[in-house]
C-alpha cells in the first residue's frame, strides 16, 4: 500500500507556471514498483489522465493537450514525483490528483487533489 500526498496547487495567470509534487510513502523501492500517473479534473468534467511515467525505467507519456507545455519527472531520493506546468492556460482549471498503480495487485491509489486555477 502507498499513501500519496500532493501539493504546489493555486491560483495563477495565464501563461504562467506551476510545480505540483506528489509525496508516496510506502515500503520497498517505490518507483520500481508503481507506474505513477497525474490525473485532473474539472467541474462538471470527467477525470481525464494528464501524464504517465512508468515504474523502472521511468518512460513518460502525456495527453494531447499538455504536450510540450508539461513534464513529468520523480525523485527517487525523495520518492516523490512532480508535473512541471508552465505556458498555463484556462482550460487548465482542475483539481489534479496523483496516482499510483500497482502491478502486481493490480490495485490504483490516490491522493486527495490539489486545485490548480489559471485566471486572469
Amino acid at each position: 500500500q502507498v499513501q500519496l500526498v500532493e501539493s504546489g496547487g493555486g491560483l495563477v495567470q495565464p501563461g504562467e507556471s506551476l510545480r505540483l509534487s506528489c509525496a508516496a510513502a510506502a515500503s520497498g523501492n517505490i518507483f520500481g514498483i508503481y507506474t505513477m500517473r497525474w490525473y485532473r479534473q474539472a467541474p462538471g468534467k470527467q477525470r481525464e489522465l494528464v501524464a504517465t511515467i512508468t515504474r523502472v525505467w521511468g518512460t513518460t507519456n502525456y495527453a494531447d493537450s499538455v504536450k510540450g507545455r508539461f513534464t513529468i519527472s520523480r525523485d527517487g531520493t525523495e520518492n516523490t514525483m512532480y508535473l512541471q506546468m508552465n505556458n498555463l492556460k484556462p482550460e487548465d482549471t482542475a483539481v489534479y490528483y496523483c496516482n499510483a498503480f500497482d502491478h502486481v495487485r493490480n490495485t490504483d491509489y490516490w491522493g486527495q487533489g490539489t486545485q490548480v486555477t489559471v485566471s486572469s
